[in-house]
């Protein structure tokens, strides 16, 4: 069952059968206010280098906040600052590239951020949450399909929540355009970016 589906009950009234709606009592109880664990959520992304191989790498600082409604998908939110200096792909120099004024220049905008806009069910257990991704003070819609991994209680008495998804956008649209011809022909690095997201989120009291 999916963090917000909804069960369908009759109910009968003196004058007949009428058809209401009843929140699941275990998925209304998630609802609430939840700190993304930047210890156990990561935030990286793909991209095909010299038209052969894939780069991956991940920000490694980053925080955030989801509101979830049980009830109602739609009133759900979510906001996301990612730190650009934290960027790792396991290459210092490369590292060091990425933070520079060809690629995301960290120094003159140190944050990423996301804000959503909409949220819904697509079907079972995914939603697609849509909002504004802002990198280098250019904002563009963006939309992020998520999977619900489902709830539990962690060890030290937390309430948590967790989901993973992916995206991909043209690093293009956000005014990432550095590259590099190849002899043979195409680019050293592809228009086109994978992002992915793991996130472990915990409720607030």
């Amino acid at each position: 069952m999916g963090l917000f589906t909804r069960r369908s009950q009759n109910v009968n009234v003196q004058d007949g059968a009428v058809a209401t709606l009843e929140v699941d009592p275990a998925l209304a109880a998630l609802t609430g206010d939840y700190v993304i664990d930047p210890a156990h959520s990561s935030i990286g992304f793909t991209v095909r280098h010299a038209m052969v191989t894939n780069v991956r790498g991940a920000f490694t600082e980053h925080e955030g906040s989801l509101h979830l409604d049980g009830a109602d998908p739609s009133r759900s939110t979510a906001s996301i600052d990612v730190k650009i200096a934290s960027v790792d792909t396991g290459i210092a120099d490369r590292d060091g590239h990425l933070r520079s004024g060809d690629f995301f220049d960290a120094e003159a905008f140190p944050l990423m951020t996301f804000r959503s806009t909409e949220a819904r069910q697509l079907g079972g257990d995914t939603y697609r949450i849509t909002g504004e991704l802002t990198i280098k003070d250019v904002t563009r819609p963006l939309s992020i399909d998520l999977e619900f991994n489902g709830s539990a209680t962690d060890p030290y008495g937390n309430e948590r929540v967790g989901f993973e998804g992916s995206t991909e956008i043209l690093r293009s649209d956000w005014g990432l355009t550095w590259n590099a011809a190849l002899e043979a022909g195409g680019v050293m690095v592809s228009d086109k970016v994978k992002l992915t997201f793991d996130i472990s989120a915990i409720k607030q009291a």
